[in-house]
Order: structure tokens, then C-alpha cells, then sequence
């Protein structure tokens, strides 16, 4: 992949790009369906239908449980739609990569930008659906569930660094990884809560990212109780090594890259 020209670089060109990118997938996706960008919203809710219908027979007594269950679900939904779209991003934009003088980057950071819209319609939803049932969260509550979906979409991030270059290289990346996320929907608490799990295990189930990130939310937002600070730093800790080891591996496949499309 051919370096950057030094006026392609500059904040303004860059900024212009990454909008020129969102804005066109973002059309490419919605645009031709009749249904548009409530699609992306009908498979998380549908998923909690079916799942509440099923599930709330055996958690019938935890009153938060439907809050819990829609949270998880529409964060799981965010994690798995935007690292299976960040895997395949520079294969997708191939094409792009030696017509435009752009670092590589760009096209995977904004390969996100789907599912991010989705989420942030979710943010908003969720923030209504919580104020109708008498939970209205607080200020800080939402302040500190934005700082985790910030964590959130850096973790993503670093995922998709590292993987679109090596899934250029190792084409079983994407299968992998599809089977990584179906048993991974089990190993976060998403249908379950996490307190049937043995404490001792709790650990092992926190190194799965989506795991503090849903488990966090659900205490700001349903049960009005704030993480400890080192549950903070330890989230802070795992997503600064995501994103370092998805900087590291980017950095050290990109310049390859045209040699693999």
C-alpha cells in the first residue's frame, strides 16, 4: 500500500473522507430496502421478543430482567455487526486502496459507521424505554454509560486494525470468527444473569470484551450501582492492549497489503 501524500494527511481532507465514507455506506445498506435503516433495529428487538418469551419463564422473578435482556442484546448486536464488518473492511474497499492516497486505517475505522448509528438510535431508545417503565436514568448514569460505549467502539476498533490485515493473509479468519461470535453470545451474560456463574470463573468471563461493557451498563443504567474504580481501570487496561495490539499488527501487515488483494 503506497504512503500517504502529505496533503492527504491533513485533518480536513481526512475528515472529509471518513464523511464521505459513512455517508455512502450508509446509503449502499438502507437505501435500497423498503424498510431502511429500521432493519437494523428489527433483528436486536426481535431477538428480545423471542428471548423474553422464552427465557423470562425461568428469570420470571428478577423484575430487571427484560431491561437487562434488551441491553445486552442491543450491545452484543453492535460488538458482532461491527467486528465482522471491520474483518472484511480493506477487503471491501480493495478497490479504493491504490485509487485514493489514504492511509489504510481509515477505511477500517469507518467501517464501523453502520452499527454505530445503530446504536447511538438505541442509546436514545433505550434512555426512553427506561423513563416510561420509572428508571429514568441520571445524568452520571448516562454519562458513564457513554464513556463505556466509547470503550466499547475503541475495542472494536483495535479488533478490526489487526484483523482486516491478517484476514487479507488468512482467509479461514472470517469463518473463525463467525463461530467465535455464536459461542461468544453465550459466554457474555446476555441471557442469563452472571451471578448463576461460580465467582471463580467471573475473571475468565470479564477477558470476553463485551462482557464488562454489558455488565457495566446494565449497573448504571437498571440497578443504580457505579463500578468500583479498579473495575474501571481494569476496563480502561483491556482496551488499551486491544487497541496497542490491533496498532502493532495494523503497522506491521499495512505495507503488504496491496500484495494480498
Amino acid at each position: 500500500m503506497s504512503p500517504a501524500a502529505p496533503d492527504a494527511l491533513r485533518p480536513a481532507a481526512v475528515s472529509g473522507l471518513l464523511w464521505t465514507l459513512v455517508r455512502t455506506d450508509f446509503k449502499t445498506r438502507y437505501q435500497p430496502t423498503i424498510g431502511g435503516f429500521v432493519w437494523a433495529l428489527l433483528k436486536p428487538f426481535t431477538m428480545f421478543v423471542v428471548l423474553m418469551a422464552v427465557f423470562s419463564f425461568i428469570f420470571g422473578g428478577d423484575p430487571t430482567y427484560r431491561y437487562h435482556l434488551i441491553i445486552g442484546l442491543f450491545l452484543w448486536d453492535f460488538f458482532a455487526e461491527a467486528t465482522k464488518t471491520g474483518l472484511v473492511a480493506l477487503q471491501v474497499k480493495g478497490y479504493l486502496l491504490n485509487k485514493v492516497k489514504f492511509p489504510g486505517w481509515v477505511f477500517v475505522v469507518t467501517s464501523a459507521s453502520n452499527a454505530l448509528v445503530t446504536l447511538a438510535v438505541f442509546c436514545a431508545a433505550i434512555t426512553v424505554f427506561l423513563a416510561s417503565a420509572g428508571r429514568a436514568p441520571g445524568a452520571a448514569a448516562l454519562g458513564l454509560f457513554l464513556l463505556y460505549l466509547a470503550h466499547y467502539a475503541v475495542i472494536v476498533v483495535g479488533f478490526s486494525l489487526a484483523a482486516s490485515v491478517l484476514f487479507l493473509r488468512y482467509r479461514d479468519l472470517n469463518q473463525v470468527w463467525g463461530v467465535a461470535i455464536q459461542a461468544g453470545f453465550f459466554v457474555a451474560p446476555i441471557i442469563y444473569p452472571l451471578s448463576i456463574i461460580p465467582e471463580r470463573f467471573h475473571f475468565l468471563l470479564y477477558l470476553w470484551p463485551p462482557t464488562p461493557i454489558i455488565q457495566f451498563s446494565r449497573a448504571v443504567l437498571v440497578d443504580g450501582a457505579i463500578p468500583t474504580a479498579k473495575a474501571h481501570a481494569l476496563l480502561t487496561l483491556e482496551t488499551l492492549v486491544i487497541l496497542g495490539a490491533g496498532i502493532l499488527v495494523f503497522r506491521a501487515f499495512a505495507p503488504r497489503v496491496a500484495e494480498y488483494l
